[in-house]
């Protein structure tokens, strides 16, 4: 019989929540603690440590998320920390309770992780969720014949519809959860004597918790050194291969299950055929050129749906600069206001049309299941790079951002593809680039159609992602030589059921993501744009004191309007070129002028590198200091009118503008990227060697770009 224990502590009860991917776990998890959450981190490793507190008939629950895994086999971080928090290793408090979440469709994969738990000796329950798909699938679950012969309390449940949950919380409140009886005797696996010692050493309960303490031991990098050269010794000793052991255990766990699916579901109807799309998306041809068509799509809503509120938000923020340098009394703080603070933040809030669409089409590719096809689609032209097919999700994500793309990649069990998925996702250009290359297409790229409805802004823009692609696939193939490893990858994913995205959830994705871009970006932006200004406004007290006397001096004969106002615009082109800012630029402009980059350019270069949207921001302060009082023109009017003064000629020609473009699809100009990079590897070494390649490349490529054009 099975043994049911209830706690009796008055300390708050843990409940671990565990299960494959895409199962709705993380829904029960939101569902059961609301914003009542913190993310912290597991020693070693970068997955995240998502905890909860639940709270019911006056009790208090904690609750841990694990990290979604298919199995307690050693393939990737997600497992390790699964075995680190189930399995007694002292390395993380144990749960009093575990909540498994089975996809009611899949059930036999998830029966073999549940069946790992059970010989653990967890306290379990299970949870069938997805029954409105398995419903529609005509999948009947007979859950007692489940009960019957794994021994735990099974619900069923419909997570994405809410149904269902009520149950989850009354099995929590009354701790119903089982330590059932041993599923699979791992002696069938493994010599009893090997298990023998691992136990006395660990002081483990029973013989599968020893063996996975000598399966994880050598992979789980917080377990000290000594234990793992011990574990590893005593199979060499015994002369006990895990790769064998592995293989079957698996053979013989699925063998049990499989009997037990075959009486426990039942199909009322015979299966549907495979969906008729997936003959088109998966198409070794026609895949690629949906992949594409879905791509310049996107790119084509981003400039032609996104132009009439990001023009009204551009005047606006014109016109308020405007008002509040002729309003208020001149001033340090009016002209900090009106020079300073307005145009950076106007050079944020202006692209929250192109971000808000750009991550709502990402959310609507997920939550149709066609991102998973791409992954699928994508792995057999991956590999030859280094990659993985896994490789295309932190790929894709970096075109919203690189940051959660870096930290997608941990979902990549082989260090190899893992390592150079993170140092070549920032080339993907993300969102924080479309400001520079709105600006810079627009003010070079004529706005006219090809073949009757293709815009060429829109063409621009594509090119330039795809440019980015391309140097994704030429750095992975170099590093693919270079890194070396000796472990051996698979991919492994499922293609879920075409689904009507849930348009709330999509409308929500873009709003917090659009707030999260602005409010993060905006701190940055309005801390830079104000030392701008005061770099900007202010350079050495003698030289300063000097052009403000000689212009004086030139406007005291002089009547005509026109004779004043050109004299006024040199007097505040001379100061800003003597300003602190102006010095900084000059001293870089020998660097950057091969790539036709005057010292204006040289600043936001450097400002630039806090975050990449910080150069139009910036461009747009250094060009309203000094300005008229009446001059309300908009950012792009106001780059469109700058003269090169070693030229003569546009500062942003077609030649400079498209190697500016060039230089940010390669450049890492992103100092939030590089901590991230930091925390997924670990290491200093990976950003720096990060940041000097893709500096050199983009330098490289800008300055080719410049003698092609010019």
């Amino acid at each position: 019989m099975a043994e049911t224990t209830l706690s009796k502590s008055t300390q708050t009860t843990r409940i671990a929540i565990i299960g494959n991917p895409n199962v709705g776990k993380s829904t029960i998890f939101n569902y059961l603690t609301g914003l009542n959450q913190k993310i912290g981190n597991y020693p070693g490793v970068t997955v995240d440590k998502k905890t909860g507190f639940f709270h019911h008939n006056g009790e208090h629950f904690e609750i841990l998320d694990l990290p979604g895994t298919y199995s307690l086999f050693p393939n990737s971080e997600d497992e390790i920390i699964a075995h680190r928090v189930l399995n007694n290793t002292h390395l993380e408090t144990r749960p009093d309770y575990v909540l498994m979440v089975i996809d009611s469709t899949q059930l036999s994969r998830g029966l073999f992780l549940a069946t790992q738990l059970i010989d653990l000796g967890i306290n379990l329950a299970i949870v069938l969720n997805m029954a409105d798909i398995a419903e529609k699938k005509s999948i009947e679950i007979r859950t007692f014949e489940l009960f019957k012969n794994l021994g735990v309390p099974i619900l069923q449940t419909d997570a994405r519809n809410q149904k269902g949950l009520d149950q989850i919380k009354n099995l929590i409140s009354q701790r119903n959860f089982t330590q059932a009886p041993t599923f699979l005797n791992i002696l069938e696996v493994i010599p009893e004597g090997l298990l023998k010692q691992v136990r006395d050493k660990f002081d483990l309960e029973n013989n599968y918790q020893a063996y996975q303490m000598i399966r994880f031991g050598a992979k789980d990098k917080a377990i000290l050194e000594a234990v793992r050269i011990w574990l590893q010794q005593l199979c060499q000793t015994e002369k006990f291969n895990l790769e064998e052991a592995q293989l079957e255990e698996t053979k013989i766990r699925y063998a049990k299950i499989t009997d037990l699916v075959n009486k426990s579901l039942f199909k009322k109807t015979a299966p549907k055929p495979k969906s008729n799309l997936d003959r088109l998306f998966l198409h070794s041809v026609g895949g690629y050129l949906v992949f594409l068509a879905i791509l310049l799509i996107i790119f084509q809503a981003i400039f032609s749906w996104a132009s009439y509120p990001m023009d009204w938000i551009d005047g606006f923020f014109a016109d308020l600069g405007g008002w509040i340098q002729s309003s208020l009394p001149d001033g340090p703080l009016t002209r900090l206001l009106a020079e300073g603070v307005i145009p950076g933040i106007g050079g944020v809030v202006i692209f929250i049309p192109q971000i808000a669409l750009l991550f709502g089409f990402l959310a609507i590719l997920e939550d149709t299941g066609y991102m998973s096809r791409v992954v699928f689609l994508m792995d057999r032209w991956m590999r030859p790079f280094g990659l993985h097919g896994k490789s295309i999700v932190p790929l894709v994500s970096g075109v919203a951002c690189a940051i959660p793309g870096v930290m997608a990649a941990r979902n990549i069990s082989n260090w190899k593809e893992k390592m150079i998925t993170i140092l070549v996702t920032p080339l993907m250009s993300c969102s924080a680039r479309l400001p520079v290359y709105i600006i810079l297409i627009g003010l070079t790229v004529p706005d006219e159609t090809v073949a009757g409805f293709v815009n060429l802004q829109a063409l621009a823009l594509l090119g330039l992602y795809l440019l980015g692609i391309l140097g994704v696939l030429a750095t992975s193939f170099i590093l693919k030589s270079i890194l070396k490893t000796d472990e051996k990858s698979f991919l492994m994913t499922e293609l879920p059921s075409y689904r009507i995205p849930r348009w709330g959830d999509v409308g929500i994705t873009m709003v917090e993501k659009s707030k999260t871009f602005v409010l993060e970006a905006g701190k940055v932006i309005l801390a830079i744009s104000i030392v701008l200004w005061v770099l900007a406004s202010y350079g050495p007290p003698a030289r300063m004191d000097e052009i403000r006397s000689q212009g004086e001096a030139r406007l005291e004969n002089v009547l005509e309007e026109e004779q004043i106002a050109e004299i006024e615009a040199e007097t505040s082109a001379k100061l800003l070129e003597n300003s602190f800012i102006g010095i900084m630029g000059r001293a870089i402009e020998p660097v950057i002028k091969p790539l036709g980059y005057d010292w204006k350019i040289g600043i936001a270069l450097i400002t630039s590198f806090a975050a990449r949207e910080v150069f139009i921001s910036t461009m747009a302060t250094i060009y309203s200091i000094g300005g008229d009082v009446e001059d309300d023109l908009t950012i792009r009017e106001k780059l469109d009118q700058q003269i090169n003064a070693n030229t003569g000629e546009k500062t942003f020609n077609k030649a400079t503008a498209f190697s500016l473009m060039v230089f940010y699809v390669f450049a890492m100009q992103c100092m939030s990227t590089l901590a991230v990079v930091k925390r997924e590897t670990k290491s200093w070494k990976w950003p720096l060697i990060q940041t000097i390649y893709m500096s050199g490349l983009a330098y490289l490529m800008a300055f080719i770009t410049f003698q092609i054009f010019s």
